[in-house]
């Protein structure tokens, strides 16, 4: 994708379905849902149109509030959020912010247990929304 810090894994299934694949996997690991966000909605009530775009914010305060203790400022980037969206192509791509960048973005301390956890939480939920 070329951002700094972001991960994109291609999905087999179109944008809703992964979306919905997604929220299914981080329900199970009982992450908190706080909003799914239709941007492709709010395009169309503002009149242009845009491709299937959809962000999800969830997270856990067992994992994020040690963060926040260590460096509040990481709060900004907290609930995390995943974003599913089709590209110009066709393709349906789901990304998020790598939580050890997020880390590294506000110098929280790269050997916090709870950013390995974090990191490979989300790699394993987006990798089962993902597989085909």
């Amino acid at each position: 994708m070329g951002v700094d810090g972001l991960v994109a894994l291609a999905s087999p299934y179109g944008p809703r379905e992964t979306m919905d694949r997604l929220e299914t996997e981080l329900t199970a690991k009982s992450l908190r849902i706080f909003a799914r966000i239709d941007h492709t909605a709010g395009a169309a009530e503002a009149g242009p149109s845009l491709r299937p775009t959809e962000v999800m914010i969830f997270g856990n305060a067992k994992a994020g509030t040690p963060l926040m203790q260590s460096v509040q400022s990481i709060g900004i980037d907290l609930p995390l959020k995943a974003q599913v969206w089709e590209d110009a192509a066709g393709a349906t791509w789901l990304s998020y912010n790598d939580p050890a960048w997020l880390a590294a973005r506000h110098g929280v301390p790269a050997d916090m247990v709870v950013l390995g956890n974090m990191s490979a939480l989300l790699a394993a939920v987006t990798k089962a929304a993902t597989a085909s």
